[in-house]
C-alpha cells in the first residue's frame, strides 16, 4: 500500500490505498482562488475571498463526497492537544469560528468531517478500520517532538475502544529531510523522546542538521501499536508549485488540507 495521487478535472489529491473512509491530502491544483492563493487554498486566515474559499471546500466536497456544513477545523498553535469532537461541532471553522486550541481532531461521529493545516508541516490522517473512528493531526516539529501523534491514537483507544493494531495512518506531504535544516535545537528535541532511535532521522549538514519528520512520526506511531502506516514521498519545499510551502514563500500563501470522513457504519 502507498500513498497515490488522484485526479478529478483539475482537481489534484493524494490519498492513502490502506485507508478506507473518505480522505486525502490536498495539493494546490484544482481551486477557484487567484493571485497567490491560486488555486486550491483552504485556509480560512490567508487572505482570501471567502467565497473562494467555500467554493474550494465544495470542489473538495464533491470529489470525496462530504457536505461542507459537516467539516471540523484544527484551531492550530503548535501544541500536543488532541480534541474529541461530535455533533454539536458540526461546522466549526467554516461556518462558526473554532474557540479551543488544538492541533488534532478525533471522533466516531457518522458524518463529520475532520480538516487538519499544513504548508510544511506534517499531516497524519488516522483510521480506526474496526470502529470508523478517525482523527486529523498537524504535526509542527514542536507537535512532532510532543508526540501528538501518539496522544491522538492513545485519545482513540481512551475515548472509543480502538485497538491500535486497527488503526491505519497516513503521512501526507511535509517539508522533507532533504528540506528541513535546523539548528541543534530539533535534533536535541527530537532525541529526547526518541533517545538512540532518533539517530537514524537526524542527518548532519556542515554545522547544521536536517531532520526526517515522517520518520520520526511514524516511529511515534508504532511506539504508539500502530503497524499500518503509509507515507507520502513529496516534500512541499521541494515542490512549492505543487504544495504550499511557507519555508518556499513565507506568509505569501495558501494553506493545504488533511481531510477525513466519519462514515461511522460500525457506531450506528
Amino acid at each position: 500500500m502507498s500513498v497515490i495521487t488522484k485526479k478529478q478535472g483539475q482537481l489534484e489529491y493524494l490519498v492513502a490505498e490502506g485507508i478506507s473512509a473518505p480522505h486525502c491530502f490536498t495539493t494546490r491544483y484544482g481551486g477557484v482562488s487567484e493571485g497567490y492563493l491560486s488555486s486550491l487554498n483552504l485556509g480560512i486566515h490567508r487572505g482570501d475571498d471567502p467565497r473562494n474559499v467555500e467554493k474550494n471546500y465544495e470542489i473538495l466536497g464533491e470529489a470525496l463526497g462530504f457536505d461542507i456544513h459537516d467539516l471540523v477545523f484544527t484551531r492550530q498553535t503548535h501544541t500536543d492537544i488532541v480534541r474529541v469532537v461530535d455533533e454539536g461541532n458540526r461546522g466549526e471553522g467554516l461556518f462558526r469560528e473554532v474557540e479551543p486550541e488544538c492541533d488534532a481532531l478525533v471522533t466516531n461521529t457518522p458524518g463529520l468531517v475532520l480538516a487538519a493545516f499544513s504548508a510544511d508541516c506534517t499531516p497524519i490522517l488516522l483510521h480506526d478500520s474496526v470502529t470508523d473512528a478517525v482523527g486529523a493531526v498537524h504535526a509542527g516539529w514542536r507537535g512532532t517532538v510532543a508526540d501528538i501523534v501518539g496522544n491522538a491514537v492513545r485519545t482513540m483507544v481512551r475515548e472509543f475502544g480502538s485497538r491500535p493494531e486497527d488503526i491505519r495512518a497516513a503521512i501526507g506531504p511535509n517539508i522533507g529531510v532533504c528540506c528541513f535544516e535546523t539548528h541543534e535545537d530539533v535534533p536535541n528535541a527530537v532525541r529526547a523522546v526518541l533517545g538512540e532511535e532518533a539517530e537514524a532521522f537526524i542527518v548532519p549538514a556542515g554545522e547544521k542538521f536536517r531532520v526526517d519528520l515522517k520518520g520520526v512520526n511514524a516511529a511515534l506511531l508504532r511506539r504508539a501499536g500502530v503497524r499500518n502506516i503509509e507515507i507520502s514521498r513529496d516534500c512541499t519545499a521541494c515542490r512549492p508549485d505543487r504544495f504550499w510551502s511557507h519555508r518556499r514563500v513565507g506568509n505569501d500563501r495558501g494553506s493545504l488540507a488533511a481531510v477525513i470522513v466519519c462514515e461511522g457504519g460500525n457506531n450506528k
